[in-house]
């Protein structure tokens, strides 16, 4: 979806996107260096498959707002899923979480669609089974997933509750025998239309806890319709669910999961993930817009070298790196096993409002064109939206880190 007019924006975008030794060029403080060198060929693998084999699908299926099988297809081949989980991956120990975050970003460098769809599979679903299942569950479901054979899915999020879910919500699980009955509805809920195994969150009846159950595809009583009219992360397949009277056995309710508080640690975890995500979609906005501004002719000169141009450009950068220097340290506490609520929490608020910031100049830096997809900046400024808000809202976050800090719940 290129019009004659893109392609000297497309050279000055290919041109600035990496620097000499193959880091991302917005990584003006050499981050990447913090992997060893294992793990970034791991990273540069993840930046040449989004390069090569992702971007040239993700214009026309976000114009279309449709998932295109092949997708699926190709991560397949890449091996890319699953080595945050050590024995179920390609990768023999599990990477660490700086890898993992970094991964996350790259694909969100050139589509955060495609990341998100990647992120709740890899990491609410799969994280979901790794933290909430016991032994058996594990190695009955996360191989397939971690060869991507089988996609997961992860509802939560319901269609009257949202951020406040954790006592709001209305889909119950009962009991009989071996056997729990599952009513309710989910809303938002990414790849669901075509998952395998959907992990859906309902309240026990009896003693009012949250449980966790991995519905399969196809189970009676089971409906997840696609959410139509998006205007952002248009390639993700989000669905409405309907459970009406789901027959689940006991041994697909996930056996380490007893309260709320245990599904809190699996979003703490993933939640950064999301961070990780809106720093992508800083850098591949950025990188756009320094290469249209390289490329673009105004009054006789480029408009890198307009004063304006440069202040928008070094506010991005600067914005991009020190979000990027808050979730290297955020790694490095979660790789320690001492990271808590308050730590994701802030990172993700920050860092998605910085996100907006950047999307915006870029966009700025493009005038008219770029409200249009030949120039891919309309796409990132489009799905930052949605970034800014899922895995818990800029406010939510903020009332977290505020307890954290000042000892005082201002949660209504």
């Amino acid at each position: 979806m290129t019009s004659p007019t893109d392609a000297t924006s497309a050279t000055g975008a290919t041109r600035a996107t990496d620097a000499a030794d193959g880091r991302a060029s917005a990584d003006f403080y050499d981050f990447e260096s913090a992997l060893p060198d294992d793990e970034r060929e791991i990273l540069l693998r993840t930046r040449a498959f989004m390069r090569e084999e992702i971007k040239p699908l993700v214009n026309e299926s976000w114009a279309e707002g449709s998932f295109p099988d092949e997708l699926i297809t190709r991560f397949r081949k890449s091996g890319l899923a699953g080595l945050a989980y050590e024995g179920y991956g390609e990768h023999r120990p599990a990477v660490s979480h700086l890898l993992t975050g970094m991964m996350a970003m790259e694909m969100s460098r050139v589509d955060a669609s495609v990341a998100t769809f990647f992120g709740v599979h890899n990491g609410l679903a799969m994280y979901s089974i790794q933290a909430g299942g016991d032994q058996e569950q594990r190695d009955r479901w996360l191989p397939g997933m971690a060869a991507m054979d089988t996609i997961g899915a992860f509802a939560l999020t319901e269609p009257l509750d949202g951020s406040d879910v954790a006592a709001g919500m209305r889909t119950t699980a009962e009991r009989r025998g071996d056997t729990w009955t599952l009513n309710g509805a989910k809303r938002w809920i990414g790849n669901a239309t075509f998952a395998d195994h959907i992990v859906v969150w309902a309240r026990d009846v009896e003693d009012d806890q949250v449980k966790g159950f991995v519905v399969g595809k196809g189970t009676p009583g089971f409906t997840a319709r696609k959410i139509e009219n998006k205007t952002s992360l248009r390639i993700v397949e989000n669905a409405d669910i309907t459970l009406t009277d789901v027959q689940v056995p006991d041994s697909d309710r996930l056996q380490n999961v007893s309260s709320f508080r245990d599904v809190a640690e699996i979003l703490r975890a993933t939640r950064s993930g999301v961070a990780w995500q809106a720093l992508g979609v800083m850098i591949g906005a950025y990188e756009l817009a320094l290469g249209y501004a390289t490329e673009r002719q105004q009054f006789g000169k480029p408009l890198a070298g307009f004063q304006l141009v440069q202040d928008l450009l070094v506010k991005s950068l600067g914005n991009i790196t020190a979000c990027w220097g808050m979730l290297l340290q955020l790694a490095r506490l979660q790789d320690a096993g001492v990271f808590k609520d308050e730590h994701s929490s802030l990172a993700k608020a920050y860092v998605t409002a910085r996100m907006r910031e950047v999307v915006a100049w870029a966009r700025e830096i493009f005038g008219g064109n770029g409200i249009v997809l030949d120039y891919d900046v309309a796409r990132f400024f489009a799905d930052s939206e949605a970034i800014y808000s899922f895995e818990g809202t800029r406010e939510m976050n903020t009332l977290i880190v505020g307890k954290a800090i000042t000892g005082q719940s201002a949660f209504v």
